[in-house]
């Protein structure tokens, strides 16, 4: 029986490929145990327990971008914390380590390199992150979703995709989507969502747009996030919730979307045919900008700064989109043809391929 410890987590962006890596790796081998390293503070602290995996936990330590206590204090933290993870190691027999970036990766990494232990990284945006620039040297087992990504020793894996959007058929899915989110069969929905934790200029814009594109025709489905100050919507045909762990159902129900272009929003929409207006966050190492660019390019997806996401551009640049079911419909061909559905595969067949 092979034991993995599968290390990730924070946001959405990083627990959901690691979700689905981990039920395909129980799917191909029933008798092998998955665990799972994150924190108490991220998503995974909900959502890998509520997929039925145990979750292991260290303290959160981001790295410290500026001079102060933090960075005085971090090496002594990140030692604690590959100490830690060496004890669950030896406790629970691992065999193989799987890493997805966030804030339990980094010393994952290191135990897996103190203790000699296979180590499998999969690096979901164009520009790696930190942690996974430093553990790809370790290890010559990399996966990446992008081909432009620069890590040593990566092949291209593609997204790892939740069973549920893997073999989302959205025509098939539609009435039963309309009908959980109580929306109208005869209107098409608009899906607006900045991911796990909302965002807050995404929210303004299209709360303070959303007269024009109701009076289009369409509906909206708005997943405000968790932290969203949004009021209740002001109209009918407007449905806005905090969030969805459906987000399946959402891609049926959805016609375009606007949203942030985190890696994985931009390979499930691409996945499923979603056209959409993608908003990258301004902070970060500018990779949601990079994700979404394959999107945009093959006419799939219209790209705005955060800054310029404002009422005035939806006026002149989406709502004329909407108006155009022709447009529309060029937009979700557009960007199907960057898609792909095959990432969960081929990642659990490299992290195989470590364990032997």
């Amino acid at each position: 029986m092979t034991t993995y410890l599968l290390a990730g987590g924070g946001t959405a962006g990083h627990v959901n490929p690691l979700l689905a890596v981990a039920d395909r790796l129980r799917e191909r081998e029933p008798d092998a145990q998955v665990l799972v390293l994150g924190t108490k503070e991220g998503l995974e602290a909900r959502l890998v327990p509520d997929r039925g995996y145990e979750l292991l936990t260290i303290d959160r330590l981001p790295f410290p971008r500026r001079p102060g206590r933090a960075l005085i204090d971090f090496p002594s933290r990140f030692r604690r914390a590959v100490r830690e993870t060496e004890r669950y190691i030896a406790d629970r027999r691992v065999d193989v380590i799987v890493g997805f970036g966030g804030y339990a990766s980094a010393p994952a990494y290191r135990a897996a390199r103190r203790l000699r232990l296979p180590l499998v990284i999969h690096e979901a945006n164009v520009r790696a992150g930190l942690a996974n620039r430093l553990g790809a040297r370790y290890t010559p087992w990399v996966g990446t979703v992008f081909p432009e990504t620069r890590l040593p020793h990566s092949q291209v894996v593609g997204m790892p995709l939740r069973r549920e959007i893997e073999q989302l058929d959205r025509v098939t899915m539609r009435p039963e989507a309309i009908r959980f989110f109580g929306l109208d069969t005869e209107k098409p929905t608009l899906l607006v969502t900045g991911g796990s934790s909302g965002a807050r200029a995404v929210n303004r814009t299209v709360f303070d747009s959303v007269d024009g594109i109701l009076d289009l025709g369409w509906q909206v489905l708005h997943i405000a996030g968790l932290a969203s100050e949004l009021p209740e919507s002001p109209r009918d045909g407007y449905t806005i919730i905090n969030y969805c762990d459906r987000m399946e159902l959402a891609l049926a129900a959805a016609d375009f979307a606007v949203a942030r272009s985190g890696s994985v929003t931009v390979c499930e929409f691409a996945a499923v045919g979603l056209p959409s207006v993608f908003v990258p966050l301004p902070i970060g190492n500018g990779e949601q900008r990079l994700n979404a660019a394959g999107a945009v390019s093959a006419g799939g997806a219209l790209l705005v700064d955060n800054a310029d996401f404002t009422p005035t551009w939806v006026g002149a640049n989406l709502l004329p989109v909407l108006s155009d079911p022709s447009a529309v419909s060029r937009f979700a061909a557009g960007i199907l043809t960057t898609g792909h559905r095959g990432g969960t595969d081929r990642m659990v067949t490299l992290v195989q391929g470590a364990a032997k």
